[in-house]
């Protein structure tokens, strides 16, 4: 899925920059490379994202919630 929504978004600018291109407006740092350059970006982030969502849902000393679920999960030696 990440893989996808960072696929989109390349297309997505890649589109966008053969229209400017058709309509005569170029930037130079708007290429191709650069567009390759930030998919990889945004796939890294959304990597990185759910990484982090993993590590906070993982993690039992974040929230008291948490911390009582821990308890629990030690007590029954399921932890």
């Amino acid at each position: 899925m990440k893989k996808d929504i960072a696929t989109l978004i390349g297309g997505f600018l890649t589109a966008l920059f053969f229209f400017f291109g058709t309509i005569g407006i170029s930037f130079e740092w708007f290429t191709q490379d650069s567009i390759n350059a930030f998919v990889v970006l945004i796939s890294a982030a959304i990597a990185f994202g759910i990484n982090l969502y993993a590590v906070y849902k993982n993690t039992y000393a974040l929230t008291k919630k948490a911390k009582l679920q821990k308890e629990i999960l030690e007590r029954h030696n399921l932890k």
